[in-house]
C-alpha cells in the first residue's frame, strides 16, 4: 500500500516545527532639497539624475557603481549581511537641489508608491531614504505626507525606518508616522551609507520586537548652511554630543540633530533633535533630547561665518597667482546647485577674469547653450563666448574671447568625499580658456555641484598645479578637494544668488518667525524635559 500523509497529520508534523519567515521589506525614497526660490523641479529633472523603479533599484544597489543615493546601496548591503530577507524594491525619485516639486508630479510619485507597497504587501518593514528636504507646490510637508501615506498602507505594526540628510526640514508629521528616524552626521556628507547600515541594524532590532519610543524639538534656530559643518564648529560639537549619547546610554537607539535647510522657506524650518530610544523608553528620549537642544540654543552665536568679498577674493587671487600666497579654493557660495543655485552667475568669474588673476579654474559653470555651440566648433576653436545669453535675475551676461581646450560627454565615476564610487552625468561638456586672464572654466550642460575632483581632472585639469580653483559648491567640495587645499586656504565669497549665506539678502514669506539669526530677539521655550 502506497505511503500517504492526512492533511491532519502534515498539521501535526509542521506544528512541531518553527517556521522561520524571511523577512520582506519595501525600499522607497524621494531625493530633493527644495529651493523655494528657484525654478519649479519638474520630471526631466528626475529623469536626469535617478528616477528607477522595481527590480531594477535591487540591481543597481548590489551593483559596483550606481547613480542612486548612496543610502540604497548601504541598506543593502548591510541586511544582505546580517540574514535572509526579501527586498521589495518600489521607487527611488532623486533629483538636483532647485525648486518645490510639480504638485501633479509629486502626486504622480505618491500613487505610484502607494500602488507598489499595496502590491507588495503583506510587508514586514519598510525603509526610506530621502532627503528629508522636499516640498511640492500644493504640499509644504510632502516628505510627511508621503510617510502618512507610507502608515496607512501598512499599517501601525509594520516597521517604518526612514534615513535623511541633515540639511533636511523634519515635521511633526514625518516623526509621527516612523518608529526610528536617523539623519546624517557629516557634512560633507560622507556617511550615507553608514547610516543606512545603521537603519538596517534598527531595522533588524525592530524585526526582533523592539520597540521604539520617539522625542522631537524645534529650535527657532535656522542658520545660514556655512555654519552647518561637523569638522569643527557649533554644529559639529552639537553631532559629537550626540555620538557621546549614543555610545555612553543604551537605551538611546539614535539621536538626530539636524540643521535643516533655511532656503525652502518653510514653518518647519530649523534645527531640529529627534532621538528614538529602545523599548519604548520615552524618558530616556525626552532626557536627552532636551539635552542637546539646550545646547544649541545656548550657543546660538556661534552660527557666524566672515565671507570674502568680491574685491578681496580678487586680491586674493592675483597674490596666489604670483606666487606670494600659497593656491587657493574659492567656493562661490552664492551659486551652488547643490543647494537650488543655478550654477551660472558670473560675478566670481567677472572679478578674476578682469582682475587679470593667474592660473585660475573655474567649475562647474552651468551654460547648455554654450556648451553646445563649443562642441559644435570642435576642440582648438577659438570663438566669442557668451555667457548667459539668456539672462535671469542673477545670471548676467558674460562676454569674451576663448579657446576649445577640452570636449566631453560629461559622464564620469567619482573618486572621493560624497561622491566616491558613484557614477555622474554632467551632459556634454567644454573646458574653456578666456582670453586676456587665461581663466579656464569647466562648461556643463547639467546643473551639477562641483564637489568630486574627477569633474575638473576629465578636462585634463591638473588641480594641484592650479593657483586659484572656484567651485560652484557650498561645502561639500571640501571632502572632494581636502587632498589639495587644507581648512586655512578655503574661502567662501559673498556672491549673489539663490544661495547666498547672507539670509537678510532674501524676502522670507513662510519661515517660522522669529527665528534666530534673523531675529536677535528669538526666543525658545525649554519643554523641561528632566
Amino acid at each position: 500500500m502506497p505511503w500517504s500523509l492526512s492533511t491532519r497529520g502534515l498539521a501535526s508534523i509542521l506544528g512541531g516545527i518553527e517556521l522561520k519567515r524571511v523577512p520582506r521589506i519595501a525600499v522607497l525614497g524621494l531625493h530633493l532639497e527644495a529651493n523655494a526660490f528657484a525654478p519649479i523641479t519638474r520630471l526631466e529633472d528626475f529623469e536626469r539624475q535617478c528616477l528607477t523603479r522595481g527590480e531594477e533599484m535591487t540591481r543597481l544597489a548590489r551593483a559596483e557603481a550606481s547613480p542612486m543615493p548612496a543610502e540604497i546601496g548601504g541598506f543593502y548591503r548591510r541586511m544582505d549581511a546580517t540574514g535572509d530577507w526579501t527586498p521589495c524594491p518600489v521607487l527611488v525619485a532623486a533629483a538636483p537641489p532647485g525648486g518645490p516639486i510639480d504638485q501633479a508630479l509629486f502626486l504622480s510619485f505618491l500613487d505610484e508608491m502607494r500602488r507598489g507597497l499595496a502590491a507588495a504587501l503583506p510587508l514586514d518593514g519598510v525603509y526610506v531614504a530621502s532627503h528629508g528636504a522636499s516640498s511640492a507646490t500644493g504640499d509644504e510637508d510632502s516628505d510627511g505626507t508621503m510617510l502618512a501615506m507610507i502608515r496607512q498602507v501598512v499599517g501601525r505594526a509594520v516597521p517604518v525606518v526612514v534615513t535623511h540628510d541633515l540639511h533636511c526640514n523634519v515635521s511633526e508629521k514625518l516623526i509621527d508616522n516612523c518608529d526610528v528616524f536617523i539623519a546624517y552626521r557629516t557634512n560633507p556628507h560622507v556617511d550615507m551609507a553608514a547610516r543606512a547600515a545603521e537603519a538596517a541594524d534598527a531595522m533588524r532590532e525592530l524585526l526582533g520586537g523592539m520597540k521604539t519610543a520617539k522625542a522631537f524639538l524645534r529650535l527657532p534656530l535656522t542658520p545660514p548652511s556655512v555654519t552647518l559643518l561637523t569638522a569643527e564648529g557649533p554644529y559639529a560639537d552639537l553631532i559629537r554630543d550626540a555620538e557621546a549619547l549614543m555610545a555612553a546610554e543604551p537605551a538611546i537607539l539614535n539621536a538626530s540633530v539636524t540643521g535643516g535647510f533655511t532656503f525652502s522657506d518653510l514653518p518647519k524650518c530649523g534645527i531640529t533633535v529627534t532621538v528614538t530610544a529602545r523599548d519604548g523608553d520615552e524618558g530616556a528620549a525626552k532626557r536627552a533630547c532636551a539635552k542637546l537642544a539646550r545646547r544649541g540654543w545656548a550657543e546660538r552665536e556661534r552660527h557666524t561665518r566672515r565671507l570674502l568679498s568680491l574685491d578681496e577674493a580678487a586680491a586674493l587671487s592675483v597674490a596666489a597667482g604670483k606666487g606670494e600666497v600659497a593656491p587657493v579654493i574659492f567656493s562661490d557660495a552664492g551659486d551652488n546647485p547643490g543647494g537650488g543655485g543655478r550654477g551660472s552667475t558670473a560675478y566670481t568669474l567677472r572679478a578674476l577674469h578682469e582682475a587679470r588673476a593667474q592660473g585660475v579654474v573655474l567649475g562647474l559653470f552651468v551654460d547648455p547653450a554654450l556648451a553646445a555651440e563649443a562642441q559644435a566648433l570642435g576642440e582648438g576653436a577659438h570663438f566669442h563666448a557668451v555667457f548667459n545669453r539668456e539672462e535671469s535675475e542673477f545670471s548676467r551676461r558674460f562676454e569674451s574671447g576663448a579657446k576649445v581646450l577640452k570636449l566631453t560627454d560629461g559622464k564620469g565615476k567619482g573618486r572621493r568625499g560624497t561622491m566616491a564610487g558613484r557614477l555622474f552625468d554632467l551632459g556634454p561638456t567644454a573646458l574653456l580658456e578666456l582670453d586676456d586672464s587665461g581663466m579656464r572654466i569647466v562648461v556643463v550642460s547639467l546643473r551639477r555641484q562641483c564637489h568630486e575632483p574627477r569633474t575638473l581632472e576629465m578636462h585634463g585639469i591638473d588641480i594641484g598645479a592650479a593657483k586659484t580653483v572656484v567651485v560652484k559648491s557650498r561645502g561639500h567640495f571640501r571632502a572632494g578637494f581636502d587632498e589639495f587645499f587644507p581648512n586655512d586656504r578655503i574661502f567662501e565669497v559673498d556672491s549673489p544668488g539663490l544661495t547666498s549665506p547672507v539670509l537678510t539678502n532674501f524676502k522670507w514669506k513662510r519661515l517660522p518667525r522669529p527665528t534666530y539669526p534673523l531675529d536677535p530677539e528669538a526666543a525658545w521655550t525649554d519643554p523641561g524635559w528632566n
